[in-house]
C-alpha cells in the first residue's frame, strides 16, 4: 500500500510524485540525448572508419586516424598533432589561470559597490556576450594593428618593428582568449564573494593573519563553489577554441579545434575529425578530473 504525502497541501503518493518529476526532467533529457549524447555516441565508429576518394566515409574499420592523430602517416613521423594537443592544455590552462586573476579583483570590485549599481557592472562585464566572438577577434585584429595605440607603443618601447601589427602572435592570442572567457569566471566567482561571510575573515586578522592568509583561509573556502563553476566554464570551452587561435595566432599557433576544423570543413575528412574530437573530449574529461581531486583536496585542507 502506497503511502501517503503532503506536498504543497495536496494528499498524493511517492510514486505519484516521483511520475511528476520525470515529467518535469524529460524535456530537458530529451534534449541533452538528443543534441549531445547521441552526436557524441556517433563519432565514436566514425572515428574507426576511412575517408573516401572523394569525401565520401568509408565504413571500413582501422585505427589509421588514431594513428595519424599520434603522428604517423604516409611521409613518416611527424609531431605536429602531439605539439597541437599540449599547445591546446597550456593555452587553455594559461587562460583559465589568467581569467582567475583578473576574476578576483573585478568581483570585489563590483562587491564593494553600492547593491544599486552592481547591476550596472555586472552588465558591463556581459557585454561581450552580446556581440559574436567572430567580430570581436576582428575587433581586436583592429585594435593591434600598426597604427592603433598598443603597436606604436610596443615599436616606441624597442618590442616590435615599425609599422609591424602586434599579431599574429601568442600575445594576441592570448589577449583574445581571456578576453572572450573572462566573463564566464566572473560571473560565477561574483556569486560567492556577494555571499563572503566576514565574519569568518575577521576571525582570522584576530588570529594575525596576514592578507594571503586571508585569502587562503577565509575567501577561497568560501568561493570554492564558484571558482570550480568558473574554471569549468572557462576551461572547456578554451580547449575547443579555434576562432581566436586562426585569426590573432596563424599558422604557428594551431590548436586541437583548429586541426578539428579543418579536418571536417576543409579536407572533409570526417572520420578523422571525429578521432580529433575524441581524443579532444578525453582531455577535457582528463584535465576536470585532475581539477576535482585537487579542488577536494584544498577544501578539505
Amino acid at each position: 500500500m502506497n503511502r501517503l504525502l503532503v506536498w504543497y497541501g495536496e494528499l498524493t503518493t511517492a510514486p505519484s510524485l516521483f511520475l511528476r518529476g520525470l515529467l518535469l526532467v524529460l524535456p530537458g533529457m530529451v534534449w541533452l540525448l538528443a543534441f549531445l549524447v547521441l552526436p557524441g555516441l556517433v563519432l565514436l565508429p566514425l572515428s574507426f572508419a576511412e575517408r573516401g576518394a572523394f569525401g565520401e566515409v568509408v565504413w571500413t574499420f582501422s585505427w589509421e586516424n588514431y594513428r595519424r592523430l599520434l603522428g604517423f602517416g604516409v611521409l613518416g613521423y611527424s609531431p605536429d598533432n602531439l605539439l597541437a594537443l599540449l599547445r591546446t592544455l597550456w593555452v587553455a590552462l594559461v587562460t583559465t589561470l589568467i581569467c582567475l586573476l583578473l576574476a578576483y579583483p573585478i568581483a570585489f570590485f563590483i562587491r564593494s559597490k553600492p547593491r544599486a549599481q552592481r547591476y550596472l557592472w555586472l552588465s558591463l562585464v556581459l557585454i561581450p556576450f552580446w556581440t559574436n566572438i567572430v567580430i570581436r577577434t576582428y575587433a581586436w585584429q583592429l585594435l593591434l594593428a600598426p597604427e592603433m595605440p598598443f603597436a606604436r607603443l610596443a615599436s616606441a618601447l624597442g618590442l616590435l618593428e615599425p609599422g609591424m601589427a602586434l599579431f599574429p602572435s601568442t600575445l594576441a592570442v592570448y589577449v583574445g582568449m581571456v578576453s572572450a572567457f573572462l566573463p564566464f569566471m566572473v560571473l560565477p566567482l561574483y556569486s560567492s564573494v556577494e555571499r563572503l561571510d566576514e565574519s569568518l575573515l575577521e576571525a582570522v586578522r584576530d588570529l594575525y593573519g596576514g592578507p594571503w592568509r586571508v585569502f587562503l583561509h577565509g575567501v577561497l573556502p568560501q568561493t570554492l563553489p564558484g571558482l570550480t563553476v568558473g574554471v569549468i566554464l572557462t576551461f572547456v570551452p578554451a580547449m575547443g577554441m579555434f576562432v581566436v587561435p586562426d585569426l590573432l595566432g596563424g599558422a604557428k599557433h594551431l590548436l586541437v579545434g583548429n586541426l578539428i576544423q579543418q579536418a571536417f570543413y576543409t579536407m572533409r575528412d570526417w572520420p578523422y575529425g571525429a578521432a580529433l574530437s575524441l581524443v579532444l573530449v578525453l582531455l577535457t574529461l582528463l584535465a576536470l578530473r585532475l581539477y576535482r581531486r585537487h579542488g577536494k583536496e584544498v577544501e578539505l585542507a
